[in-house]
């Protein structure tokens, strides 16, 4: 990967290695206080009465505040900034930062302290006495729908928040009763801990009658305009700005009550204030994911030719509507139902459920690893059900001719869907198979081979703005709106900026994640920066090489339309010139030469590929060993090969840990989280995981000027099914037809023993 030139090195490495990055908690601003939040012991429970005198006298406390006494300053409810056209208003029940008269989930906030160090907000916090009316509560779909259930907010009856319908009803239902072949699966997408190297965490100022949240977080501007609502202030009263972040993944693109705590108690206290999450409290406080019931139908033709998916889901919220909880489980998968699969007739239902469980919001991929994993469950299922082989199934249904528009709308304008199938084949050493599963018996081994086809839909937010600002010192500050939470993006601009403008990486800075600094943003998510972002900065070097040309020919007493620009300067046919740096120093210079520029793209880019990953099984403990993995991705033009490698690679981690070992417990009638730290939370080790050489395909999409597709979810998308369909053929030999994620040696071993029946 290093032999590309494209592949260097990521630039912020050197002072992550060197322990010079900041992150929030190397924050200390004179007169920090800091917060300790009282949580919910109960997953559901009526507060009777909160006492905090005895708090209040722990020496070194500064404050101990409840919902009481945020109530007078009149905060607003922390709101769903989801945008999902239901069938019927969307039910989003109002959200406080402190829980007034009932909790709904473990770890919901109750109570706050402030103190002059950690440990007296810590010893105050044990000293605050909650009296709770403990009450029942439902932590699953199926319970929270059934008959007496209790009921968590009183204006969602039966726990429903919405009802999302998208499709030909009237044509999938057609297509099914003609159909010569249906395939039905019922499929759970489970929950998953979000689990980033760096927890949660904030450090709130109030400084010259504007609030300041440095956050570790992402979509910093979309974050200061919920909070400028919540606390129903200018947008440039607030500041929201991030250091360096720790990973993301989604879950931190969003307000959440702590923030809006420590803001409020910065500005009531006139001090700064911070507060870090400790990793069990990140569990209970930080949004989950996925977590979704499916019954999904595939009809087929005689010749095995795709006819109708119809898809009804049963979306668990958690406890509150949040952030872009409801668009994971609605819009967002709509975009990729079907995956590169021509598929004339699609049909979705969802229905969205509260229970007493930690919310639910955005993780890689939002919706669209849902969509993809269902689509490839289906047709893995259909090709045992026709006995058809996988490979020859998908590829007699993959789209070929382009633009296609697929059922749901989504008009997908290139790929070589076909191609990606065939490089993974050939990559996969099918002919070897037989011998590897003999070597595997030979050994009590069981070993499967398991394919899957992945389409993402990736833009995120629509429209993008980036800025270049020119310094005296000839350096040029690249502000753009997107954020990198560590995906190399200081990076990829430069490297985007010095091919466009021929100059030195080094002669760039990166700036974002401050809305102090950078003017707009969408931040990430949707694997969006380069498409959006990068085609930002395109338009804003063009834009500066074009009001730079009539400066430069005056400068040289030439055409402007004679002058060619390459190497950072402007030349004369007879080889004079003047460099950019020159004319944006120049003092007769009209005009700033710094420039912004947007781009106004609503348009989607679709990355696309084909894994295949081989496994062996010990019969006798279910024990699964993932030994081989395969990778064809189209991302369109790389910037950096080896940032992107680095991409997948994290993906595929965290899409092989869903699909082997992460499993959200919830005890059914407490709500307690029984896998509430990383003793009890499984997440994939570097043991787990075999070699993860990855294999580009770059056909480049005219979306963009850079013809880049994002890269940034495709390994979370496609590796889950990928995993299960080669382990599910290596169980097929026993008579194991289904098994959800993750597939733990527990539940492999129990559907091994199911299959051979009573013994």
């Amino acid at each position: 990967m290093n032999a590309d030139p494209r592949s260097l090195r990521r630039i912020e490495d050197d002072p992550l290695l060197r322990g010079a990055a900041q992150y929030v908690d190397d924050l200390a601003p004179a007169g920090l206080l800091h917060a300790a939040i009282l949580r919910s012991p109960h997953a559901h429970a009526r507060i009777v009465a909160i006492d905090t005198a005895s708090a209040r006298a722990v020496p070194g406390v500064a404050g101990v505040f409840t919902a009481a006494d945020l109530a007078p300053d009149g905060l607003g409810p922390i709101p769903c900034t989801a945008q999902v056209p239901t069938v019927g208003p969307m039910i989003v029940p109002d959200r406080y930062a402190l829980a007034a008269d009932r909790v709904r989930h473990v770890g919901e906030p109750v109570a706050c302290v402030l103190a002059e160090t950690l440990a007296a907000a810590h010893d105050a916090l044990e000293r605050i006495a909650v009296e709770y009316e403990i009450l029942p509560a439902v932590t699953t779909v199926p319970a929270a729908g059934a008959p007496g259930a209790p009921l968590l907010h009183a204006a969602a009856p039966g726990n429903v928040s919405f009802h999302f319908q998208k499709g030909d009803r009237a044509g999938v239902d057609a297509a099914f009763a003609a159909a010569a072949h249906t395939v039905r699966l019922d499929l759970v997408n489970p929950r998953l801990i979000v689990v980033p190297m760096e927890p949660r965490g904030a450090v709130a100022l109030a400084e010259a009658g504007r609030l300041h949240l440095i956050v570790s977080g992402a979509s910093v501007h979309g974050m200061r305009d919920t909070l400028a609502g919540i606390f129903r202030l200018p947008a440039e009263q607030l500041r929201v700005s991030a250091p360096e972040v720790g990973g993301g993944f989604g879950v931190k693109n969003s307000v959440y009550p702590e923030y809006v705590l420590l803001l409020w108690a910065a500005r009531r206290l006139g001090r700064p204030v911070k507060w870090i999450a400790g990793r069990a409290e990140d569990f209970v406080s930080t949004a989950h994911g996925r977590d979704n019931l499916t019954t999904a139908r595939l009809a087929l033709d005689e010749d095995g030719r795709f006819l109708a998916l119809d898809v009804v889901t049963a979306a668990n919220l958690g406890a509150w509507v949040a952030g872009f909880g409801p668009g994971t489980s609605t819009s967002a998968p709509s975009t990729a139902l079907g995956g590169p699969y021509a598929v004339p007739a699609a049909c979705m239902d969802v229905h969205g459920v509260l229970t007493n469980t930690v919310p639910i919001d955005a993780y890689r991929g939002a919706g669209k690893p849902e969509a993809n994993y269902l689509t490839e469950r289906l047709i893995e299922a259909a090709a045992r059900q026709l006995g058809r082989d996988p490979f020859a199934l998908r590829r007699a249904n993959l789209v070929t001719t382009f633009p296609y528009r697929n059922a749901l709308g989504t008009t997908i304008d290139s790929g070589g869907f076909v191609a990606n199938l065939d490089a993974a084949e050939a990559a996969a050493d099918r002919p070897g198979l037989a011998a590897r599963k003999r070597t595997a018996a030979a050994h009590g081994r069981l070993r499967g081979q398991g394919v899957a086809c992945y389409l993402e839909t990736s833009r995120g937010q629509p429209n993008e703005a980036a800025e270049l600002r020119f310094a005296p010192d000839g350096s040029i500050a690249l502000v753009v709106g997107t954020q990198s939470t560590g995906m190399g993006h200081a990076t990829a601009y430069r490297q985007i900026a010095a091919a466009r403008l021929g100059l030195p990486v080094d002669r760039f800075r990166y700036v974002q994640a401050d809305t102090a600094l950078v003017r707009t943003g969408g931040g990430h998510g949707g694997a969006r920066s380069m498409h959006m972002g990068g085609a930002a900065l395109v338009r804003a070097i063009a834009a500066t090489l074009e009001k730079a040309r009539p400066q430069a020919a005056r400068l040289l007493q030439e055409s402007p339309d004679r002058l060619r620009y390459a190497d950072g300067a402007f030349r004369t046919e007879d080889g004079r010139a003047v460099t950019l740096a020159a004319i944006a120093a120049d003092p007769d210079f009209p005009a700033p030469l710094d420039t912004y520029a947007e781009n106004i793209c609503d348009v989607f880019t679709f990355p696309s590929g084909c894994h295949v990953a081989e496994v062996e099984v010990d019969p006798e403990t279910g024990a699964v060993t993932l030994a081989r993995y395969i990778t064809v991705d189209d991302f369109g033009t790389l910037i950096n090969p080896l940032l992107t490698a680095g991409q997948v690679q994290g993906g595929l981690a965290q899409g092989i840990g869903q699909a082997m070992l992460e499993r959200t417990a919830y005890d059914p009638a407490s709500g307690q989280l029984l896998s509430g730290t990383l003793m009890d939370y499984a997440l994939p080790r570097a043991d787990d995981l075999p070699d993860l050489a990855v294999t580009f395909a770059e056909r480049p999409t005219g979306a963009n000027p850079l013809g880049v597709k994002g890269s940034g979810q495709s390994g979370a998308m496609i590796a889950p099914q990928t995993v299960m369909h080669a382990i599910l053929d290596a169980l097929a030999p026993l008579g194991v037809t289904h098994l959800d994620m993750p597939a733990t040696p527990e539940r492999v071993w129990r559907a091994i023993r199911a299959a051979a029946g009573p013994r």
